[in-house]
């Protein structure tokens, strides 16, 4: 654990008792704060008491009577489209408002570092998409490397729940736009911004309040290196805020799809082939095709991502390379299941909204696409584009028929569920094609959660293949 410094003595309010609630107030009470701690849920009160913690309830009269400061959980809005009226009521006692990665950030560095020969770094991963995937990409490239590393945050352990960290470690931490825009604190040595594409926008109030909750990460953050993926026209803008000119290579520029040599530092993959430059000469090419774990443009610009994030801290290209080849990619993130007579069977259920689906629609030839759940605004018309490479669509979920108005000519049938869909695919697919759980929709109609439609999936499927 990581104990919260600066409020020894102090009390502290944690709202939300999820893992990174409990997280939070575990390392506060390890610094010498007294956390009072409150969750509108009663399991979680009592979770919580079982472990000693005093449950306050924050909106009685007096409950913020020397208070120094409140931390919430990154779920309970804070701003948009209204405040939870616990923030609320601290905004308007003047009380400051923090979350983990703000206490994370100011609590991380010990007074015995100046013993150290190499001093701990982190290295933080935003983005829209392929945030997960790249962090533990990166994650697995410093053991394979023998750095000491940890990994938390969306991904893993909550921030404030890792260990103290020793000689040369690393830590990977992957933020939501939930998590960047409320931290006090942000101080990261390496930065990664994937991509850009419309999410959480109630949350944020549009695409420029989304964008500036990443922003942060980088403008105020001060990174000593800046990767950022600039296939949109937000990532363009930000690499061009941060770096003085083309050649400043304190900047490196990423791209799937396209060339980028007229950098000081740039990591770009073209029809395969990962390559490397700086200033002007190209320092390093690695092929992509044969890496099972990354497949399609979508995983080809997380390998960009995580290399130059690897290059930043020294690593060898042919050690890159060789840790590429031994990941086995994350589940539910274009996992795959299993195969049999040339059909392989991909999870993808992590891919909760169009621009993800279109991505792992891109990434093969032949699929007979399983879709569907509870659809998002404007549906999946965005992805006409690329349903080209759609044999037909098995529709499952509360937005199947929606889903189906918007498909023009691909065929398709109505499913309804998990286990019909993937029987027919199944016994549909010919040697080739590809089976895929792509469901550019939430799972909160038929699942709590995407993992549960990934597990889902994933049994079923193997339950079929014996």
């Amino acid at each position: 654990m990581i104990p919260v410094q600066g409020f020894d003595g102090r009390k502290v309010a944690v709202l939300g008792l999820g893992r990174s609630g409990l997280a939070t107030a575990r390392a506060l009470q390890a610094g010498g704060a007294e956390p009072l701690v409150w969750d509108d849920s009663a399991e979680a009160r009592a979770k919580a008491e079982a472990e000693g913690f005093t449950c306050t309830d924050l909106m009685k009269q007096g409950a913020f009577d020397g208070v120094a400061c409140l931390v919430t959980s990154p779920g309970i809005p804070h701003l948009y489209p209204t405040p939870n009226k616990v923030i609320a009521r601290a905004l308007d006692l003047g009380i400051p408002v923090d979350n983990d990665i703000g206490l994370f950030f100011r609590s991380f560095g010990a007074a015995d570092w100046a013993e150290l020969d190499t001093p701990p770094k982190v290295i933080c991963v935003t983005g829209s998409n392929g945030k997960s995937t790249t962090t533990a990409l990166i994650h697995h490239i410093l053991q394979v490397a023998g750095r000491p590393t940890q990994m938390a945050g969306n991904i893993g352990r909550g921030v404030l729940d890792i260990d103290p960290p020793q000689e040369g470690e690393v830590v990977v931490l992957e933020l939501s736009s939930y998590q960047t825009e409320l931290a006090r604190a942000l101080t990261p040595d390496v930065v990664v911004f994937t991509n850009l594409s419309p999410d959480h926008l109630d949350r944020h109030n549009g695409m420029g309040g989304y964008f500036a909750a990443k922003r942060r990460l980088f403008a105020e953050g001060g990174p000593d290196r800046c990767v950022v993926g600039v296939d949109e026209v937000e990532g363009k803008f930000l690499g061009g805020q941060l770096a003085q000119g083309p050649e400043d290579d304190r900047v490196i520029r990423i791209s799937s799809g396209t060339k980028l040599e007229g950098f000081g530092w740039s990591v770009f993959a073209r029809k395969g082939f990962l390559a490397e430059w700086r200033r002007g000469r190209q320092m390093a090419s690695i092929d992509l095709r044969g890496v099972s774990g990354l497949p399609g443009a979508h995983n080809h610009q997380n390998a960009c991502a995580a290399y130059a994030a690897c290059r930043a801290l020294g690593i060898a290209p042919k050690l890159i390379e060789g840790a590429f080849h031994s990941f086995a990619g994350l589940p539910h993130r274009s996992q795959l299941v299993g195969e049999r007579g040339g059909v392989r069977f991909i999870n993808d259920s992590k891919a909760t909204n169009v621009d993800s689906a279109a991505k792992a629609l891109q990434a093969f030839p032949k699929i007979r696409w399983i879709a569907g759940g509870m659809g998002k605004e404007g549906g999946i018309a965005a992805l006409e584009p690329f349903l080209g490479s759609v044999v037909k669509a098995y529709l499952i979920g509360f937005s199947a028929r929606d889903f189906a108005l918007q498909l023009g000519a691909t065929p398709y049938v109505i499913a309804e569920t998990m286990e019909q869909a993937v029987a027919q695919a199944a016994a549909e697919a010919e040697p080739g094609e590809v089976v895929l759980l792509a469901p550019a929709a939430a799972s909160f109609d038929q699942y709590p959660n995407f993992e549960k439609r990934g597990e889902d999936f994933t049994a079923r499927v193997k339950a079929l293949l014996g």
